[in-house]
């Protein structure tokens, strides 16, 4: 009975050469299924040999189906147990007798199954090779040799592209062939794309196979579903009034649709053209239903998911309202809470949105459309990477190995994002910034929570000098991200932000932009507070920004306190704008402020600190408003020593500015005697006369000339001791300040006797000095009374 049907199939080979003259044997699909009546094709006109052989093949058929008796089994196969169960070995095939051989040979590349219950499914097949279509002769194959192939659920960049159906295609009804009604079964759609594959052959000679009614075969359950689709259970069922006719008609079947067109794009290997497009038009409906359940039903983006992101990437309307339904994902870190129309709340990774993201942009159309989001998902992938460094739950790391072993990606979800971030850049044509910032280290600074808003400042730079209107598209999206006072987001957006301050019209923006930056300025964080002065520093250089920079004057005074020397040199910077080349008076309050705090900037140890503190003291001096002279007087009085001293610093420019602000400062007390003693070079006469003049502050000049005892500068110690040992017999014996002070000095002195031998001699000099004034007078010793009487 067995060389009976292959004779047949031998016959059908014969007969398909004879229709198909252009059409290569390996290709043409053996119909081993059972036969059904033929539809007239309209397309091409038989003649009456050909129907006569079509006739004698269906009654042979019939015929030998009858006689074999195949046993139907009355269960379904669903997809999922399709693709769970192991490809059939031949000794397993032997086992089962009732199993026909058609099923398993790989030269029929069949259309459909013969199922379990008579129904015909070609979801319950997969996807035979295509050197298994072509290893065989005579419609008999080794069934050892012909293994079956299965797509991956994770394929790569070019199995997307050359086996999932794009939705453009999908939705484009001028094919090579005609556009199916809705009664064409699934099975005849799948047959006539593996036909559409083959070799140029017009459409008016594909025959469109339409299944037709037959009637039930003994074993035959009468109740059995001719429906191709795969059965469904639970949740993931449609409801009674969905179908692919009708479609989605209530956002509460949003969900369940969407899980549906997931389930049968994972079990079919060919994706349907109808159910994409249905899928697109639901979509662009309810993205927000869509988004979130596709992610939820397949987190780490299979297969059949990419198919799915793929068909929405193909519209540009639709992706405009997907974007921010992802981006909503992401910004939620780790977990995105949100529930569908269906009642489901089921929390979604933000992780796997950044991977819908990174398919996405390896097959994007529409770069229009991720421009105007561009800003938003620079922002949040940065975002990410950030998180990600410093906070990585357990169920996100677990998640990820997931994905990570699925789809080979990188180890750390950090990493990832940075990943995307690359391919964001090259899709908004900055691949100049992708190199920069690699020739420059700046992906790997990224990755390190401290070091991460460096490379934000980085990136910001390079962005600019590449894109400037795609930075004044991110700048209006980072002033609304800080007006929204997100502390977990404004470390880093203002890092971006100060870089790009320079290039933008400040009469628009400079309110705004001034108005977050004071609030950073009376932050906590120190980074945020040198970020924000990193900002002001900008703004002041602006004659528009001018009036605004000066209204946050006390919040600056208030930093140069700071003990962080950068921030004190950026915060006497914006002082130093602001006053440069402008006669706007200084209050009498903010004067006395600057000049107690620059005074204890003069000794500071950072070189630009002191000679920025000595050139905006010279301001205060000149721009004080008239009242405010006399009251500013003993500030002035205390500010004569300290720039006397670093009048003889090694750096010149420091030793100049400050003997020409020791002169102004002169001035402005008026005292002509002892400016006359400086011009004429009498440094040492000078401090005499003002020591004498100023005997109640004795005290106060020994504890400033004390530091420069111990400063690495030889000059600034010679100076030091020389001064010390002409105030030393202006101190006051039996004052306890006094005392004190002598005792401080007397210790540093005997310990400087390893210096230089200049500087040894001069600490022995004026310690003897000092031993000297405070040596007590000899008691007078009493007269005898012969010498008394005498």
């Amino acid at each position: 009975m067995a060389e009976r049907r292959f004779s047949l199939c031998r016959f059908l080979r014969r007969k398909k050469k004879k229709e198909g003259p252009e059409t290569a044997p390996a290709q043409q699909p053996e119909e081993a299924e059972q036969p059904q009546p033929l539809q007239e094709d309209p397309g091409r006109e038989r003649t009456q040999e050909q129907d006569r052989a079509r006739g004698h093949f269906r009654r042979a058929a019939q015929a030998c189906l009858t006689s074999l008796a195949i046993r139907r089994r009355k269960t379904r196969i669903t997809p999922t147990e399709v693709l769970a169960q192991p490809d059939p070995t031949p000794s397993e095939l032997k086992a089962h007798p009732e199993v026909g051989t058609a099923s398993t040979d790989g030269t029929a590349n069949c259309d459909s199954a013969v199922t379990d219950d008579g129904t015909n499914s070609n979801m319950a097949l997969p996807e035979l090779s295509t050197e298994a279509d072509g290893a065989t002769t005579e419609g008999m194959a080794d069934t050892e040799s012909t293994p079956v192939q299965r797509l991956p659920d994770a394929p790569s960049r070019d199995v997307l592209g050359d086996g999932a159906v794009s939705a453009q295609e999908a939705t484009e009804p001028d094919r090579d062939t005609e556009q199916r009604p809705p009664s064409v079964s699934q099975m005849a759609w799948v047959k006539e794309e593996e036909e559409e594959e083959r070799a140029d052959v017009a459409p008016a000679q594909q025959p469109e196979e339409v299944d037709q009614p037959q009637p039930l075969q003994e074993g035959q359950d009468s109740g059995a579903d001719t429906d191709s689709r795969p059965a469904q259970s639970g949740n993931d069922a449609l409801p009674a009034d969905v179908s692919e006719e009708n479609g989605v008609s209530d956002a509460k079947q949003v969900p369940a649709f969407v899980r549906n067109v997931h389930q049968r794009l994972t079990a079919s290997t060919t994706p349907e053209e109808k159910l994409l497009a249905e899928f697109l038009r639901v979509t662009d409906e309810h993205p927000a239903d869509a988004v979130v359940t596709l992610l939820c039903c397949a987190s780490s983006c299979d297969r059949a998911a990419a198919i799915m992101w793929r068909t929405i990437t193909s519209s540009g309307r639709t992706v405009v309202k997907v974007l921010p339904e992802l981006l909503c994902v992401m910004e939620d870190w780790p977990m995105h809470s949100m529930s569908t129309s269906d009642g489901d709340k089921t929390d979604v990774f933000a992780l796997a949105a950044t991977r819908v993201i990174w398919e996405t942009l390896q097959m994007f159309w529409f770069t229009e459309s991720l421009i105007e989001y561009s800003p938003r998902l620079l922002m949040a992938l940065l975002f990410q990477v950030l998180i990600s460094t410093e906070q990585t739950p357990e169920e996100v790391d677990t998640f990820w190995r997931g994905c990570r072993e699925q789809h080979n990606l990188p180890t750390q979800p950090n990493r990832f994002a940075v990943l995307t971030i690359k391919a964001l850049l090259c899709h908004l044509e900055c691949e100049e910034v992708v190199v920069s910032m690699e020739r420059k280290r700046g992906w790997d600074t990224l990755l390190s929570a401290d070091t991460h808003h460096y490379a934000v400042g980085l990136l910001a730079r390079e962005m600019r000098r590449v894109s400037s209107p795609l930075c004044s598209r991110i700048t209006l999206h980072l002033l609304e991200l800080l007006s929204r006072e997100e502390p977990h987001l404004e470390v880093f957006t203002v890092a971006f932000l100060v870089e790009v301050l320079d290039g933008l019209d400040m009469s628009d923006w400079g309110g705004s932009i001034l108005q977050s930056l004071s609030r950073h300025l009376r932050s906590e964080c120190p980074e945020r507070r040198r970020l924000a002065l990193r900002g002001l520093l900008v703004l002041s250089q602006d004659p528009v920004m001018a009036d605004g920079v000066q209204s946050l004057t006390q919040s600056l005074t208030e930093l140069l306190w700071d003990a962080d020397g950068e921030l004190v040199w950026m915060a006497l910077s914006i002082f130093i704008n602001e006053v440069q080349d402008r006669g706007i008076p200084i209050s009498t309050p903010t004067a006395l402020e600057l000049a107690e705090a620059l005074q204890t900037l003069f000794g500071y140890d950072n070189i630009h600190v002191q000679l920025l503190s000595v050139h905006l003291f010279r301001r205060v001096l000149k721009l004080v408003v008239e009242e405010g002279k006399q009251p500013l007087q003993t500030h002035v009085i205390q500010s004569l020593l300290p720039l006397f001293f670093l009048s003889h610093d090694e750096n010149e420019h420091l030793a100049d500015a400050s003997w020409e602000v020791l002169i102004r400062a002169l001035r402005f007390l008026k005292r002509r005697d002892l400016k006359n003693l400086l011009e004429a070079d009498k440094p040492w006469r000078f401090c005499d006369c003002l020591v004498e003049s100023e005997k109640k502050r004795v005290v106060e000049f020994m504890w400033q000339a004390l530091p420069h005892l111990e400063s690495p500068q030889e000059p600034l110690r010679e100076a030091a001791l020389k001064f010390i040992g002409i105030a030393a017999k202006y101190l006051r014996k039996g004052q306890e300040e006094d005392e004190l002070i002598t005792e401080v000095i007397i210790d540093t002195l005997q310990g400087m006797t390893a210096d230089s031998p200049a500087i040894s001699r001069l600490a022995a000099e004026t310690l003897k000095i000092i031993k000297d004034v405070h040596k007590p007078k000899p008691k007078p010793t009493p007269k005898s009374k012969s010498t008394r009487f005498r």
